[in-house]
Order: C-alpha cells, then sequence, then structure tokens
C-alpha cells in the first residue's frame, strides 16, 4: 500500500515553511505522495452541511505543489484535486507539464468536474455541462502533452499551429486520476484516466466503488493504453494496519490520509497545528508504512 498525505497546500499548510517542513517530514518518513486539494473561491456564508469556512486559507495548486517540489527530491506531488472545468486547459497543461519538469517526473495531475455552485458563478464558467466540458479538456491536456505537433478540434478547447515546451518529464504525460464518486466520474476514470481517486471513504463505501468500477472497466471496454485502474482513497475515520489491510483487500492502492487520520467528518478541514502534523506522520510511519 502506498501512503499518501493530504492537504499539503491548505489550512495549516497554506503557510509556505510549514508545507516544506511537512512535505520534508513526509518524505524522511516513507510516504509516496503529497497531495493539493483545491478551490479557487469558497462560498460565503457557507451553505448547510460545506464543511469548509470561507476563511479556509488555500495556496493555489500549481504554486503549492512547485514549492514543495523544489524542496523535496523523491516523494510525488500531486493535486486532489484540480476543478478541470474552471481552467483554461492550454495555461493548464504548460503549469503542469512545468511542474512535472521542476519535480522531475514526480508529478500526479488529480482533476475533477467540481461541485460547488459559487465557484462556478464566481468564475464565469456554467455548472451545466461540465461534466462534457472536464472530458474535452482532458483531451486537450493529453494533446499538448503528447503530439509531435499538437492539435484538438473540440466542444470547449480548439488549437493547431501551435507547440509547447518543455513538454512533461513523464511521457506520454504525467498520470491522470480522475476524483470523484458521482456514476459519471467513475466512468470518466475508467474509461480517460489512469487512476481514480474517492475521497473520505470508509471501507463499505470503497467496496461499492471499487465494485462499480470493476464491472465498468468490462462493460465499457477500458482503453488498453491505459493500463490497470490505480485507486487512490482518503480513509474516512481512524486507520490501523488492520484496516489498511481491508482497503488493500479490495484493490485500494493508494490511501491518501488527512492531516489528523482521525478527523470526523465535520473536522477534516479544520487545520491541524504543525506539530501534529509531525507526530501524526510519525506514528502512520511507526504502525502502518513500517508494519
Amino acid at each position: 500500500m502506498k501512503i499518501g498525505l493530504f492537504a499539503i497546500n491548505y489550512g495549516t499548510c497554506a503557510d509556505p515553511e510549514v508545507a516544506v517542513r511537512v512535505a520534508r517530514h513526509a518524505e524522511a518518513a516513507g510516504f509516496e505522495s503529497v497531495w493539493a486539494g483545491e478551490h479557487v473561491v469558497l462560498p460565503d456564508p457557507a451553505p448547510p452541511g460545506f464543511t469548509m469556512p470561507p476563511t479556509l486559507p488555500f495556496l493555489d495548486t500549481i504554486a503549492g505543489l512547485t514549492l514543495v517540489a523544489a524542496h523535496t527530491s523523491a516523494i510525488k506531488v500531486a493535486s486532489g484535486i484540480i476543478v478541470l472545468p474552471l481552467r483554461n486547459p492550454v495555461v493548464l497543461a504548460k503549469e503542469l507539464a512545468s511542474v512535472d519538469v521542476v519535480s522531475n517526473g514526480r508529478l500526479i495531475a488529480g482533476l475533477a468536474a467540481g461541485y460547488v455552485p459559487a465557484e462556478f458563478a464566481a468564475t464565469g464558467v456554467p455548472m451545466a455541462g461540465r461534466g462534457a466540458r472536464m472530458e474535452d479538456y482532458i483531451r486537450a491536456l493529453r494533446a499538448l502533452w503528447s503530439m509531435d505537433r499538437p492539435a484538438y478540434q473540440g466542444r470547449f478547447a480548439s488549437f493547431s499551429g501551435v507547440d509547447a515546451w518543455p513538454r512533461p518529464r513523464q511521457r506520454p504525460g504525467p498520470p491522470i486520476v480522475v476524483g470523484g464518486e458521482a456514476p459519471a466520474a467513475l466512468r470518466r476514470a475508467v474509461l480517460m484516466a489512469e487512476g481514480w481517486y474517492g475521497f473520505y471513504l470508509d471501507v463499505q463505501e470503497t467496496r461499492r466503488y471499487a465494485r462499480e468500477l470493476r464491472q465498468l472497466a468490462v462493460e465499457c471496454e477500458r482503453p488498453a493504453e491505459l493500463g490497470r485502474l490505480e485507486l487512490t482513497v482518503t480513509p474516512a475515520g481512524p486507520l490501523d494496519a488492520a484496516a489498511v489491510d481491508e482497503y488493500a483487500d479490495l484493490g485500494v492502492d493508494r490511501l491518501v490520509l488527512l492531516p489528523q487520520p482521525d478527523a470526523s467528518g465535520s473536522q477534516r478541514h479544520v487545520p491541524v497545528p504543525a506539530d501534529r502534523i509531525l507526530r501524526n506522520i510519525d506514528t502512520v510511519a511507526r504502525q502502518i508504512i513500517g508494519s
């Protein structure tokens, strides 16, 4: 089981010095990856059931990943996730390729369709059709990363007669992980991505989604060039070696832990003091990575 750490760019880790300290500590402890979350803006006031206060600080995903990549040498840097419909895919392709170069091929590109109406309204992007927009943008990203002469004609993105160097260090591009638990997101992961990311799922929820993904891979004829679909999950609730084994038995490849792994649903985005994050990393290293 690969172990990652979530929230490297927000909450406590929106402080650049803390982010670097935490990323280096996780790398030394044997963590495989650090993951950034993303919201461009947050609704104010927070709607009922929304767990993030509007004042929760978020470093931009690209800036945050570049920061920790420049101060580490082996740990992977991942976006978990970029709200893809809000981004210009040509600009984003350049940004992500640059992160992959700066990190010497350590980028995992996590993408999703988004779900916060206020965020779409503020950026002037319609929520309607965001799934189709996302799929168009993924194709555009891959064209810019992999084609000798990049060209793409889609409903939301079109370009030709251009080039963009440097290409990503990973060829034909960094692995794409699609986040989300909606049926459309699961299907998108199977048909268009190297991996799928489910956030804050317990073992029973993970079992359900893993089963649905396996069924979709058969029904939809997953493209052979994508290889086996890698499953990444941020687990809900306390985690010990036995729970890790349960996730592994379901086919999960990577667990991306919250800074405070036993946080309840309403507390999972509450900033955790830096020293406690470091102690939690050490506990995971001792009880899970080293077991």
